[in-house]
């Protein structure tokens, strides 16, 4: 049984210990069964949506960044009018909540892949939180819509991008019809950028206005490429979908980073993989018979997403992707060679698997908005050499907090392995030692959904 005890004052105020007994308790997350509100969602998510959806993005011909916008059936202004429909439907479903918008910006030519200066839209619908002001957490999730052919300057072939990437575009669209008719603590915002296959030039953008903003980005989903289960390897596989993730961010340059990242030997315990782990479990606890592949790494050989877009600013981002990929369907122009057929075509998309990777995003994107916000300024105390561990936080004033949860693994497992609900506390000492294991504290709501988990840094106070 956990017992707690007061220890002198410090700043004003008590701090709150409580004392951890050895036995370890297994993780088990959330309780199986979840959220009915969520599974309500989950049962709501539409295979012939999201067919429909694939298909009439490849039936525009071409979406190429620097193709036609005037024509209402051919090329990418078509395309993107025709998104920003589908979100002003949901708007209307929504009662008004959500907000839609076209966020346009001049892109100069690169002598690369942009030729020409051209518009590029992002067409983007947010969901405010409950109260925005008490709960300031932005969560993003996207997919690119625009397309193209083998040459990446030719704006004038067919270049459907079923696969590549009207399946991400489809699944963030019926993410939003469906959690738009929600309310969530978090706000959700729901993107569909453009400018992906010239350079990220749409999702970089974005990125930047709000970090200009200072929106305080807590988590974003890409989706690109989710539509393929058969692999040019001959292999399919509709059971799982990888998630990719940095280790040591982008954005750390500074000696203090470097050396705390030696000392603590966190380079698996970054933002962006604690991301990856939530997917994991909430995968784990609404979708069984359908699996998370965690990659550590950024993304694949030779290739890039907009989650990097984010990354670059600082924000934790992940992508996820199908396991096997035909790269004869990809970046290819629509052709039959030697009895194979090339080209992004909506026939060769698993409508049955977006729908499930969608699932996948929608149950834990709406995980993360129900839940509080992490602990603030958690740290792990390091003044004398003792063989347990001591973590201390900061509690905000949060109504809706039920308590904090401890978990901990071996330094060489790459999933949190045990926890521990300790309460309201403003810290805790374990009997574990913290050379031994790794440890993180998640915030628990009182309607049982858990933050990402935040890792703590060392400190001597």
């Amino acid at each position: 049984m956990l017992q707690s005890m007061q220890l002198s004052p410090r700043r004003g105020r008590y701090l709150e210990f409580c004392l951890i007994p050895l036995a370890a308790v297994l993780l088990s997350g959330c309780a199986r069964q979840g959220d009915p509100v969520i599974h309500e969602m989950l049962a709501e998510v539409s295979e012939q949506n999201i067919r429909s959806h694939v298909r009439r993005l490849a039936e525009f011909g071409t979406r190429h960044t620097l193709s036609e916008t005037d024509s209402d059936t051919r090329g990418i202004g078509a395309a993107r009018r025709w998104i920003h429909q589908q979100f002003e439907t949901y708007r209307t479903e929504s009662g008004g909540r959500l907000r839609v918008e076209s966020q346009s910006f001049i892109q100069p030519a690169d002598g690369r892949r942009i030729t020409r200066d051209v518009e590029i839209i992002n067409v983007i619908a947010t969901l405010p939180g409950e109260d925005p002001a008490k709960d300031p957490r932005v969560f993003v999730v996207s997919g690119h819509y625009d397309s193209i052919c083998s040459d990446p300057t030719d704006h004038l072939c067919d270049a459907p991008g079923a696969n590549d990437d009207a399946s991400g575009v489809a699944a963030v669209l019926e993410m939003a019809r469906v959690m738009s008719k929600r309310r969530f603590r978090a706000t959700l915002v729901f993107a569909a950028v453009a400018g992906e296959e010239q350079g990220l030039f749409g999702s970089r953008y974005m990125a930047a206005r709000y970090r200009d903003e200072g929106v305080q980005i807590a988590g974003m989903f890409t989706n690109d490429i989710i539509g393929n289960t058969l692999g040019q390897n001959g292999i399919r596989n509709r059971s799982q979908v990888r998630v990719f993730s940095e280790g040591v961010p982008v954005i750390e340059s500074s000696q203090d980073a470097r050396q705390i990242r030696l000392a603590t030997g966190n380079e698996n315990d970054s933002p962006a993989r604690q991301l990856a782990r939530y997917v994991d479990e909430i995968c784990k606890q609404y979708l069984p018979g359908f699996e998370v592949l965690l990659v550590w790494r950024r993304d694949r050989f030779l290739r890039g997403g907009d989650h990097t877009a984010f990354s670059e600013q600082g924000y934790p981002a992940i992508r996820l992707t199908e396991v096997n990929e035909d790269y004869r369907r990809q970046h290819q122009n629509v052709r039959l060679e030697d009895g194979i057929q090339y080209g992004d075509l909506p026939d060769f998309v698993d409508d049955g698997y977006i729908t499930q990777v969608t699932k996948v995003n929608l149950a834990a994107l709406a995980s993360l908005a129900l839940a509080p916000p992490p602990p603030q300024k958690l740290r792990v105390l390091t003044t004398k050499l003792e063989h347990t561990t001591t973590l201390q936080w900061e509690i905000p004033n949060d109504d809706d907090l039920s308590g904090y949860e401890i978990v901990w693994r071996e330094t060489t497992a790459p999933r949190w392995q045990h926890s521990q609900f300790v309460g309201i506390q403003t810290g805790c000492v374990h009997p574990l030692s913290k050379d031994n294991y790794i440890f993180g504290v998640r915030a628990v709501g009182k309607n049982g959904h858990k933050s990402v988990v935040a890792y703590p840094l060392p400190a001597r106070e």
